[in-house]
């Protein structure tokens, strides 16, 4: 199984130019993914790619997979139209279940901060069900980001605490859920290695499978990529920095075949990360 996670910044690139086109090329050039993890995809904001539904044009732009779009902010202006921001994951795997967590950010009205969130995709990989959880943690706030890590941390030991197998009774409330214990949690997290909050994902202890880092979890000491600054120095004024990641739960350690970083692409202020896993 192979993931690619980027902040696609509503297709922003460095230049200034605003290209979805050249978002999906770079993603397909970094890797042959089965699941594209992107976060930062607006619909309908007069701000972002001239107010375009850009879900609708990432899911035209990859043909053969499933697209899903979640957001973390829904809002309607006075002609009724419909504004959303949030995170979307595109999957040619079989999709067995779909969930979309608001993460809580306290004292929001205290500070400058939008609502976040996790779209959970579950997919049936070779080797199983495996939860895909794409997620944007909150840059303003440490608070809040501790806040959602917690949620996050939560989310995983429930699954892990009460799996379900596949079912094939999709058109059944009761008979359809499928919660798998086997996650990926991606995304762009907010905080650098350095941070306190990265060990909190990273040295869980909690009952059931535990979250680590894919990029040193089964080759310590590898020297770590910058995923963010190294192009644009105008939102990254203190230089490139690793802020994105993804964690896999301890059972799928084993297989984690390479994981990567594209750092040649200024299509977004964040870089591609790859990851692929074995059967």
């Amino acid at each position: 199984m192979r993931l690619l996670t980027w902040n696609i910044q509503c297709g922003k690139g460095c230049d200034g130019l605003t290209d979805l086109a050249r978002i999906v090329a770079v993603a397909r050039q970094s890797l042959d993914a089965d699941v594209f993890c992107f976060q930062e995809v607006s619909a309908n904001f007069s701000r972002f790619g001239d107010g375009a539904d850009q879900s609708a044009q990432l899911a035209a732009l990859l043909p053969g997979y499933y697209a899903i779009f979640r957001p973390a902010i829904e809002t309607m202006d006075r002609a009724g139209s419909l504004h959303c921001f949030g995170n979307m994951t595109l999957s040619r795997l079989p999709v067995l279940q779909i969930a979309n967590h608001l993460l809580p950010f306290p004292g929001a009205g205290g500070v400058r901060s939008m609502r976040r969130h996790a779209l959970e995709v579950t997919v049936q990989a070779s080797f199983g069900a495996v939860r895909i959880v794409n997620t944007h943690l909150e840059f303003h706030s440490a608070d809040q980001r501790h806040a959602q890590i917690k949620r996050l941390l939560d989310l995983q030991q429930d699954a892990s605490g009460s799996p379900t197998p596949a079912s094939s009774r999709h058109n059944e409330p009761y008979g359809s859920q499928t919660v798998a214990a086997s996650s990926l949690m991606c995304g762009d997290f907010n905080f650098d290695v350095a941070d306190p909050r990265h060990a909190l994902i990273d040295r869980a202890s909690r009952p059931g499978l535990n979250y680590r880092d894919a990029w040193t979890a089964n080759r310590p000491g590898r020297p770590r990529a910058p995923t963010c600054g190294i192009f644009d120095r105008a939102q990254w004024a203190d230089g490139p920095d690793c802020r994105d990641f993804i964690f896999v739960t301890e059972d799928l350690v084993s297989r984690v075949r390479s994981i990567e970083v594209n750092a040649a692409t200024d299509a977004s202020d964040h870089q591609p990360l790859g990851i692929e896993l074995v059967d």
